[in-house]
């Protein structure tokens, strides 16, 4: 294959994922709508940690998760 110097890494990154085990967590979105979000283990793993710290299920984090807003890069003056 002739790649550009940094899809080797990003392929690698996909195929590296697509072997692994993926957890499926359902959960509502502010609008209501029902989500299902796929992770993986590292994603888990780091969602697990949280939702315990905070002392609730994962599909909570998520929702909750979803009311925070996204800050926007500062535009140059």
């Amino acid at each position: 294959m002739d790649l550009p110097d940094d899809e080797p890494a990003f392929l690698s990154a996909l195929v590296k994922a697509s072997r692994q085990r993926t957890h499926h967590v359902k959960w509502v979105d502010r609008d209501g709508t029902e989500r299902q979000t796929a992770l993986t283990q590292p994603e888990v793993v780091r969602l697990n940690t949280i939702a315990s710290r905070m002392r609730v299920s994962k599909s909570e984090v998520l929702r909750q998760a979803a009311h925070v807003p996204v800050a926007k890069p500062a535009r140059p003056a």
